[in-house]
């Protein structure tokens, strides 16, 4: 089909921008990227068959900016704008400027955005609709003395929430009246920094619901479909974690209600283009309207897998004017797909998120994967932008195929640099809870509890399996740099078999490891009282086959300076540090009062001053990172001595902020 343009600029970064531009240069069109200081790199910036760049790395000096989009778009000679998702994607006045440019915004229309980008507009107008939504207060009053008022009647618990918001921002849940004052502040103050309004709305919690979605499709000719419905019940922080298609207790009368209801409210608001319809479905199949989602998901791929249609060309088809070219009656879901977000993330540590330079990014490939990523090695995780830095996705031809897939791709799947959440990926999508299908917004809370998620100390065989691979590495190393030396001599040396030692620190302990060579590759390692043996073979750049007291796995691993080793070992991924001769112990920030950044960031918030008392658990900071509000808590009682950071400041990872003089 002729595309009433032949230049697409992607108003957006990261995996989502590579996904759109391939579908445009899949119909022949050019593509056009944007970007800020940050990503002058970055694969959508080498990807596009054109570059622009938009200004300095802060989102409201870049990519928010609509003259600079529009800027780009004139000097490009681009016919239309596609936003991506996040960023200008849900921004009435972004399309309104796009279409007074002359140019095509890939969308729907203002009008929707505008009531549906308003949680309380959008809810008063679904209730006229007749869709089902949970009880609630959206109205204009948004003083305090009237939302507690109107709380006090609906009930607790119940959900606080950013009228504008989305992604979890401006977003509390609250199990008491006593909780309230505290939950609007912190939510009007994050809905405002985020959204530019403040104002918010109050419903009950529907307690252990799933977050089951509708894929919509509309055209300019009058045509809606719905594309069958994706769960996306497993969250943390109100943001998703992972996805799929279908839900697992869909039935075929739940899927055609709730399909026709997303398709009444895509009709309520004259829609065009792709969107999703947000419900909660709870325990008794009763299904309320959450939101709409006026833009492309990031989930999306999980129905491009079970649909076999690509969402993008879609759009494309559809902002070109063109009917959409099928019917509900062609629609037809094969199989079964799961998605995760892989995060940048340290899930051991409340899940903040974790930046820096990327030392390896490995993907993984196979049949019924596929990866959407906006990073390389050699690149950097910024601190400006989302932690979401790829999506891997597996399909298969029912669930248990599709989740034992994904495993697997996840087992061959490393990124070395920053913290990532790949580990607890793992470990979820094995949970019984997630296996059989039952998994509701509750999952992360009751499977890992009030001490979140936690691995232990890497195992003996991890350790043995770690130093014979620096060992060989190091011999590698010393033949490269040697002038006289065969290879068949690298293991030997005049008393007999080389041996090396490692010594590994884990928390306070340190532990010595020896390495003996023995033969064909093979090496005799001991680990405290235990001997191990492992053979090092197939040994590529990024990969490795090793084998452990008689048990294979392929690793992924990078060596830093010759001491440091990241590596995978099926579900786990390790840092290995040799500590051989170093002295001194890490300075232990929370035991000696320091507080310390534990990201980088902007600080909103210092909340206590020199000579105040504090407890443990204590409130001292608010940092803004990745577009989510963090708490910085005290971790001992004592008195603020002293305090170095200044509000409203960027701060960087590992910055101190505070010293605290500890009691006694």
């Amino acid at each position: 089909m002729a595309m009433s343009f032949s230049t697409l600029l992607v108003a957006n970064r990261g995996e989502i921008a590579v996904r759109v531009m391939r579908t445009a240069r899949a119909l022949g069109l050019r593509t056009v990227a944007v970007y800020a200081d940050a990503d002058a790199g970055a694969p959508h910036v080498k990807y596009a068959d054109e570059a622009i760049h938009i200004g300095p790395s802060p989102v409201g000096e870049s990519y928010l900016v609509i003259d600079k989009i529009l800027a780009a778009a004139k000097e490009s000679g681009a016919g239309a704008i596609h936003p991506g998702y996040g960023f200008l994607s849900e921004n009435a006045a972004f399309a309104a400027a796009v279409e007074a440019a002359g140019l095509t915004f890939v969308g729907p229309p203002v009008r929707a955005i505008e009531v549906m980008g308003d949680k309380a507009r959008a809810k008063r107008e679904m209730i006229e609709a007749g869709v089902p939504c949970v009880p609630g207060y959206q109205g204009e009053d948004q003083s305090d003395e009237r939302l507690v008022s109107t709380a006090a009647e609906i009930g607790f618990p119940l959900m606080v929430k950013a009228a504008a918001g989305g992604g979890g921002r401006g977003m509390r849940l609250v199990a008491s009246a006593e909780d309230l004052p505290r939950a609007l502040l912190r939510a009007r103050s994050e809905a405002e920094r985020s959204f530019g309004s403040g104002e918010l709305i109050v419903e009950r919690a529907i307690v252990r619901p799933r977050h089951v979605e509708v894929q919509v499709l509309a055209d300019a000719h009058g045509n809606v479909i719905h594309l069958g419905e994706r769960d996306c019940s497993v969250q943390r922080r109100h943001q998703k974690v992972i996805e799929e298609a279908p839900c697992p207790v869909m039935t075929p009368a739940l899927r055609e209600a709730m399909g026709e209801a997303a398709v009444s409210a895509a009709r309520a608001v004259d829609y065009r283009g792709a969107g999703t319809i947000e419900f909660l479905l709870d325990e008794s199949s009763n299904f309320y309207f959450l939101e709409m989602n006026t833009r492309l998901q990031v989930e999306h791929p999980v129905t491009e897998f079970v649909t076999g249609l690509d969402l993008v060309a879609l759009q494309l088809r559809v902002a070109s004017g063109a009917p959409l070219g099928l019917a509900q009656a062609d629609v037809r879901l094969d199989g079964h797909a799961i998605e995760v977000r892989f995060y940048a993330e340290d899930p051991e540590n409340g899940f903040l998120p974790s930046t820096g330079p990327i030392g390896l990014w490995h993907p993984p490939a196979g049949e019924g994967v596929r990866v959407d990523a906006g990073i390389a090695t050699g690149g950097e995780v910024s601190p400006f932008y989302d932690a979401m830095v790829a999506k891997i996705i597996a399909h298969g031809a029912t669930r248990e195929d599709a989740r034992t897939r994904l495993v697997r791709a996840l087992e061959h799947t490393a990124l070395f640099g920053p913290k990532t959440n790949r580990d607890f990926l793992i470990d979820a999508l094995g949970r019984e809870a997630f296996v059989r299908g039952g998994a509701t917004t509750a999952f992360i809370a009751e499977v890992y509890g009030k001490l979140g998620y936690r691995t232990d100390a890497p195992a003996a065989e991890a350790r043995a399996a770690a130093a014979a691979l620096q060992h060989v590495l190091d011999r590698r190393r010393a033949l490269a740099e040697a002038l006289t030396i065969s290879e068949e001599l690298l293991e030997w040396g005049s008393a007999g078999p080389l041996e090396s030692v490692v010594q590994y620190r884990t928390g306070d302990e340190t532990e010595t490891i020896t390495v003996r060579s023995h033969t064909g590759g093979s090496y005799a390692t001991r680990v405290g009282e235990r001997s191990i043996r492992v053979e090092v073979g197939s040994l590529e750049v990024e990969t490795v086959r090793l084998t452990v007291d008689g048990r294979g796995v392929d690793a992924i691993y990078r060596e830093d300076d010759g001491r440091t080793l990241h590596l995978t070992l099926g579900l786990r991924t390790y840092t290995f540090v040799d500590v051989s001769g170093a002295s001194g112990a890490a300075d232990d920030a929370a035991s000696t009062g320091r507080v310390v950044a534990p990201m980088h960031g902007r600080l909103l918030q210092i909340l206590v001053s020199e000579g105040q008392e504090v407890k443990k658990g204590d409130r001292l900071a608010v940092l803004e990172a990745m577009k989510m509000q963090h708490e910085i808590l005290a971790e001992l009682g004592g008195t603020v001595s002293r305090v170095v950071a200044q509000a409203d400041l960027q701060v960087g990872a590992g910055d101190l902020l505070l010293e605290i003089e500890p009691v006694g």
